[in-house]
């Protein structure tokens, strides 16, 4: 029985497979006035229009599977494209990060050469801590005692005088930043003259300093470059090697006649203070310069 039903359908089979090829075979001999091709017309005449309503009833379902599809395809591209700007954000900053340290290397650099730095053993240093709102006061740095480095030393850092050591730890120390308010440096105008006086902090101007006690009728210029002094002034000791810059003249005006004093602006970057040198064997003295 089984057998039967087999042979019927392959036989079923075999001859609609071979009315299809008579009828294609008629379809594509004949010509398009043919009684086969008007029958494909007439066929076509009556499913357009229900193709075209089923197209127009689908189209609906389809924007809103577009829609969707558009929406994930951008939810994508949106995280994509934010992880590649934070990486390149990421980049940036490392990079700004590198031509800073870089720069204050290279001013390091130079000083070394002209100041023969060498001679007081320094000992290089990275800052490790600041404080972002009393950046002008101290910073902490990776070396200590166990480096060789002792109270009161010279700090320098981006070719210049930046602070002295006021915290020893084995392993760390503490520098004060030459704008601290219990800083004060004897200094030296490289003007004609070479006049002297004591650079104290500006009050109320973290990024500024003051050297005082200069002669009312001193010949200091804007521009001119403030160096360390290296000898005693006064009653206090200078500790730091001398010529190392500090800063420049940056406002003379009435003040310089009349209290003998001018406005000085510090010549290394200390808000962004990265490297700095320790300098382990000050000049001789004892005594810190301390404010009045």
């Amino acid at each position: 029985m089984h057998s039967k039903q087999v042979r019927r359908r392959r036989a079923v089979l075999a001859a609609v497979v071979a009315v299809s090829l008579i009828l294609l075979t008629a379809y594509f001999g004949e010509s398009a006035s043919s009684p086969l091709h008007s029958v494909q017309r007439g066929i076509v005449q009556v499913f357009s229009p229900i193709q075209e309503g089923a197209s127009q009833a689908l189209s609906p379902f389809r924007d809103i599977a577009s829609f969707f599809s558009d929406t994930f395809k951008a939810k994508s591209e949106v995280k994509q494209l934010r992880n590649e700007v934070a990486t390149l954000q990421g980049e940036l900053a490392n990079a700004q990060a590198a031509k800073i340290q870089n720069i204050q290397l290279t001013n390091q650099l130079k000083l070394d050469n002209t100041n023969s730095i060498a001679s007081y053993r320094p000992v290089a240093a990275h800052v490790i801590v600041r404080d972002p709102t009393l950046w002008y006061a101290t910073v902490e740095v990776d070396k200590g005692s166990a480096d060789g480095v002792h109270l009161n030393d010279p700090v320098t850092g981006d070719g210049a005088l930046v602070g002295q050591v006021s915290v020893v730890d084995p392993n760390v120390s503490i520098v004060t930043l030459i704008t601290d308010h219990t800083m004060a440096v004897a200094a030296q105008v490289q003007d004609t003259s070479g006049d002297t006086g004591l650079l104290v902090p500006a009050v109320g101007n973290p990024s500024q300093l003051v050297l005082q006690y200069l002669q009312r009728n001193a010949q200091v210029q804007v521009g001119q470059q403030v160096v360390t002094v290296g000898f005693k002034f006064g009653q206090y000791q200078d500790l730091y090697p001398p010529r190392i810059p500090i800063g420049t003249v940056t406002s003379v005006g009435n003040d310089l006649a009349n209290n003998g004093q001018v406005q000085v602006a510090p010549a290394a970057d200390l808000r962004h203070l990265d490297a700095v040198q320790i300098l382990t064997t000050p000049h001789a003295g004892s005594l810190r310069a301390q404010v009045p």
